[in-house]
This record gives C-alpha cells, structure tokens and sequence, in this order.
C-alpha cells in the first residue's frame, strides 16, 4: 500500500507523519524506517523506529532513490512500514516525472509486503500529477 498525504509547505505533514509513525510501532511486528532529508526529526520519533537522513547519499533523481529504498528493504526483511517525509526534498525532479518511481513502489509494495507513507509538498490539490492522486489519503 501507498499513501500520500500532500498539503502546502508548513501545514503540519511532518507532524502528522511522525504521530503516524509512532503509533504504529505499538501495533506492528515488524520494523519502521522513517526516511528525511534532514535530521530534525530523529528526536521526535520512537527509539524502535530507524531514522535514515538523505543528507549524506547523492540521490539526483527518482531512479537513484528507488535503488536506496532497493538497498535498505535488501538489509533488512522485516521491514513493513517506511515513512518518507518530503519527497520533493529529497529529489529535485519534478512530480510529474515520479510516476514510474510510483508504480515501481506498487509493485516493492506488493512483493516484499511493505507500506510506504509519503509528505509531497503541494500547493494546488488539482496540479497533483493524476497517478499521485490515487494514493493520497
């Protein structure tokens, strides 16, 4: 499953994502990533949850974060919840070119049996490309 929660730039997505998260590693078995591209909110999430900051990875487009979500599923299986807060942030494409990254989640989705949640910062609900639209919540 894929979720997205989008809303303009300070709305309270991060907040909202971090609540998410930390409620979830009470009702879950298995492990919860949460991915930024800075490291504000490591303090505000649960120890159990793994905090990962893209700061230090050279992630240019949408396949190169594919291949590190790729990386971080191969070494750990028992993932089952990754959070990515800000992927605007994290990418500099624009939403419109993320939909193949969209479906190759789907289908990381699908097999290894993992949900993302993901913070788009949109302005415009209306200017969201129509394959983001499906997901958001």
């Amino acid at each position: 499953m894929i979720q997205v929660f989008c809303n303009k730039r300070g709305s309270g997505k991060t907040k909202k994502l971090i609540e998410l998260a930390n409620s979830q590693s009470d009702l879950i078995n298995g492990n919860i990533v949460y991915i930024d591209d800075d490291s504000r909110p490591m303090y505000s999430l649960k120890r159990e949850i793994r905090f990962i900051t893209t700061e230090d990875f050279q992630l240019k487009d949408f396949e190169s974060f594919y291949g590190y979500l790729c990386g971080i599923l191969s070494g750990d299986y028992d993932i089952e919840q990754i959070y990515i807060d800000g992927l605007s942030n994290i990418i500099a494409g624009d939403l419109p070119d993320a939909a193949h990254l969209f479906f190759k989640l789907d289908n990381l989705s699908e097999q290894f049996n993992v949900d993302f949640f993901i913070n788009i910062n949109e302005e415009n609900y209306d200017e969201m490309p129509e394959f983001i639209k499906k997901y958001v919540a």
